[in-house]
């Protein structure tokens, strides 16, 4: 017998100075089940909780009875290990191939969180953890489920009464779409909005195919190419797509990226793609096994008010999806559309427009350097550009005892604030932490080389990044050819100087020195391109994270 315990709240419930009080309440709730003979788990996922388990009628009494008693008195006296366990856990996650997408879609509130790290625990305190089970792991915000011929005899589930809890209303951080950002250098990512149906599965299936057709088997750029359909639990789904990008290959990735999605926009959409799509929807509905893999989802959908829909109802509209019904589909997705390209890479010229990753206004007030910190904010000014976080609208403020701070406002807009590098006086910093002390994680203190310091005179290192792998290989071509030209400039030097006629041919004297004039200027100009490559790229001043 398999049985599960569903609770409407995840991550996006959260807010970035809480993040991972969900997370930490099920390790504490799991800890009294120990070692057993019988499997369980727990997960905390974006807009649920569960904790499932499988054994006899017997165990799954015991286990959900555990459960249950855990969340109406959390042994807190674990509450340090437990917040120590799930740093090693971050530690060795990996990230998801849309990780970057869902902060700059939403910003760092409700379905942004999802992007960042679990950055509340270490202020997380036991009545946070009491209050957080008190308000959502609830009787009317739970669903059971179980795997079997009947109810095992005994379950009483004696949980807290309570409301049923809707996932929140998605904010966002996008003023237009389709838009793009930069990301790292080894993927393209794609993602957009739609209504939910069993459209959006088909649509994903047949973008995927597409990805793969055009990457891998003709360009062999990519190695992976995939597409996946999401609930947001709000009656609209996200359908993602990526690529990787093989080395030297990301201009030729994300042209061929662009392209499918374009052919797809005009409609260029296979009778042949939809029939395998279609097949292979169908086939994943056969099995006796199917009826229990959906029921976690059957929970999830009760939570969220969705249709709960039987396998041969889905089959019935997997049949009814027309090629106008995927077409229709994808230009929702792409009306909505954000695109993480390669870094160093744009697509305005296909149509998109960039992110923001600066603030509309700044704030006023005293400035220090670049820093202006006001009553309502702080700003971090470059030229005419500005990162700004109001203090009503900060989401989390890292707090170091050398007085560095992090701002990430709600729309992820971060401003870094360095004593070190901006001279701010101890009644600013003090300002500061007043206003935003209900959103401060104060953070062990930093190794000492990772204060930043204020830049050398010379300023070769100040406000820049490490050059990359294509700069040092440019400057070391640009070098050795400055050495090679140089070598024939003194050659030619000793030629002239070994070998001139004694008469001193004036004509002869002219056109070699000329010669070698120009030798030695191509050779410094090298010396000079090399030397500029390995300054490496700016790196913006005002960005979001």
């Amino acid at each position: 017998m398999i049985a599960g315990l569903t609770f409407r709240v995840g991550q996006v419930d959260e807010t970035l100075s809480s993040r991972g009080i969900t997370h930490l309440l099920e390790h504490l709730v799991l800890h009294g089940r120990g070692l057993t003979d019988y499997h369980y788990n727990g997960s905390t996922g974006a807009i649920a909780t569960s904790f499932t388990t499988q054994g006899g009628e017997d165990d799954i009494v015991a286990f959900l009875d555990g459960v249950c008693a855990a969340l109406h008195d959390p042994p807190l006296d674990r509450l340090e290990t437990e917040r120590s366990i799930l740093r090693a856990e971050a530690n060795g996650r990996s990230s998801g191939v849309n990780e970057m997408l869902p902060l700059w879609r939403y910003g760092a509130r409700d379905y942004g969180l999802v992007s960042y790290g679990e950055l509340g625990l270490p202020r997380l305190t036991p009545d946070d953890v009491r209050r957080w089970a008190e308000t959502w792991f609830t009787r009317q915000n739970a669903v059971l489920w179980v795997a079997g011929n009947r109810l095992p005899e005994g379950l009483r589930l004696p949980l807290r009464n309570g409301v049923r809890r809707p996932v929140p209303a998605p904010s966002s951080a996008l003023p237009a779409t389709p838009a793009y950002f930069l990301g790292d250098e080894g993927a393209v990512v794609f993602d957009g909005i739609m209504r939910r149906s069993v459209t959006g599965g088909v649509l994903a299936g047949i973008v995927e195919r597409e990805l793969f057709r055009s990457l891998r088997q003709e360009d062999g750029n990519s190695y992976t190419a995939s597409a996946f359909y999401d609930s947001r639990g709000d009656g609209f789904a996200t359908v993602t797509a990526f690529a990787d990008v093989a080395p030297g290959k990301p201009d030729a990735v994300l042209g061929g990226f662009i392209d499918v999605l374009a052919r797809l926009k005009v409609g260029r959409i296979e009778q042949a793609d939809l029939d395998a799509v279609r097949a292979k929807g169908e086939d994943a509905l056969d099995g006796v096994t199917v009826a229990v893999g959906m029921l976690p989802g059957h929970a999830l959908n009760l939570l969220t008010g969705q249709p709960v829909l039987s396998a041969e109802e889905i089959r019935t509209e997997l049949r009814a999806v027309t090629l106008a019904d995927v077409h229709a589909a994808f230009l929702e997705v792409y009306g909505t559309g954000l695109l993480q390209v390669p870094d160093g890479h744009s697509a305005d010229w296909a149509g998109y427009v960039a992110a923001p990753t600066t603030s509309e206004r700044a704030v006023d007030g005293r400035r220090f350097g670049d820093l202006v910190v006001g009553p309502e904010g702080v700003s971090l000014r470059h030229g005419e550009r500005s990162a700004t976080v109001v203090f009503k609208e900060c989401a989390i403020c890292l707090a170091f005892p050398d007085g560095g701070r992090q701002l990430i406002g709600h729309d992820s807009i971060t401003v870094r604030i360095e004593p070190t590098l901006q001279s701010v006086p101890p009644d600013a910093l003090r300002q500061i932490d007043a206003a935003l002390a209900p959103v401060t994680v104060w953070l062990p203190a930093r190794d000492p080389s990772a204060i930043p310091q204020a830049a050398s005179p010379a300023g070769a290192s100040s406000g820049q990044d490490k050059p990359t792998t294509g700069r040092v290989v440019g400057a070391t071509v640009a070098f050795v050819l400055a050495v090679v030209v140089l070598c024939c400039g003194g050659v030619w030097t000793w030629v002239v100087a070994d070998n001139s006629d004694p008469a001193n041919d004036v004509a002869f004297d002219a056109v070699s020195g000329t010669i070698n004039a120009v030798l030695y200027a191509a050779g410094l100009v090298l010396l000079g391109v090399g030397a500029w490559l390995l300054r490496g790229r700016s790196r913006k001043e005002v960005s979001r994270t």
